[in-house]
């Protein structure tokens, strides 16, 4: 069963990825908000997304938890539509559709020591690792490759391409690949929001939920700054990229509270923005 919806995903895929092509930027975002809305919820489960929320805010009644689940997955429609042109993003050719904040920190990062780039799925989040990438800084991104291998076939080498040309692939091999890296002078790029096998748990919304020790681990060996970034969607197809604080780690800091300072970080940008995090990771597993 599973062999026959991965191939459908794939068919599906090819299909609007070309048609989309042809329809342009604005169209195609409009189109894929609308699929994703009607079809999303086919493929994930609603439970997950249910339980996700009331762990956000126990107070959210049924009628804004659907509102809630139907726009982040219009949001994920629009990634989805939005593939087909990250390479007019990455040649400027949609430059107009993206403001920047910060972007100096960039140029400071450039010059000094590699830092650890955070940040979560908000938004269309292939859009953060490929203008830091652009602005000149030596990056490698790490990722899970996508259970759907016919899909990720398609996505991997558009990820290589035209996001970040450095794709680490998650997990203890990631982790040296990225020792490597760091120590060739190559900042590191890593979501922070999804749920780990190994970790340690540190509150996220008032309850325990794996979280990765990577950036602690890298900030504490190398005495590196982390560099949380974050991206907005407005007007449904502009995007705002946010350079935030950056995270300063001494040899006095206390290990534990750069994990949940990352969280309680996350924490804040989700709640401006609910509808733009993907709710359908299992996230306190």
């Amino acid at each position: 069963m599973k062999s026959i919806r991965y191939l459908l995903e794939y068919i599906f895929i090819v299909i609007f990825f070309n048609l989309f092509k042809i329809l342009g930027y604005r169209i195609s975002s409009d189109i894929g908000c609308l699929l994703g809305k009607t079809l999303g919820p086919l493929f994930r489960s609603k439970k997950i997304i249910i339980n996700n929320l009331i762990k956000f805010d126990s107070s959210l009644t049924p009628k804004k938890i659907e509102n809630i689940s139907k726009e982040m997955w219009g949001n994920y429609g629009r990634i989805l539509s939005e593939y087909p042109f990250i390479s007019d993003f990455r040649k400027g050719d949609l430059n107009r559709f993206i403001k920047i904040e910060n972007i100096e920190k960039l140029d400071e990062i450039k010059k000094g020591q590699p830092v650890i780039f955070v940040s979560a799925h908000f938004s269309n989040f292939e859009l953060m690792p490929m203008i830091i990438e652009k602005a000149g800084v030596n990056l490698a991104a790490i990722y899970r490759p996508l259970n759907n291998k016919m899909v990720n076939s398609i996505m991997e080498p558009l990820r290589k391409k035209y996001i970040c040309k450095n794709q680490i692939k998650k997990g203890i091999n990631g982790v040296r690949e990225s020792l490597k890296f760091f120590n060739q002078g190559t900042s590191i790029a890593i979501m922070i929001d999804q749920r780990v096998s190994e970790g340690e748990k540190i509150n996220f919304f008032n309850n325990p939920a794996y979280t990765t020790t990577i950036p602690k681990q890298f900030a504490k060996k190398f005495r590196c700054k982390i560099q949380p970034v974050h991206i907005e969607r407005y007007d449904k197809i502009h995007f705002k990229i946010l350079f935030d604080e950056q995270i300063v780690v001494g040899e006095n800091t206390d290990e534990d509270s750069i994990s949940l300072k990352l969280n309680q970080w996350l924490e804040k940008k989700i709640k401006k923005n609910p509808t733009q995090w993907i709710w359908s990771h299992d996230r306190w597993k």
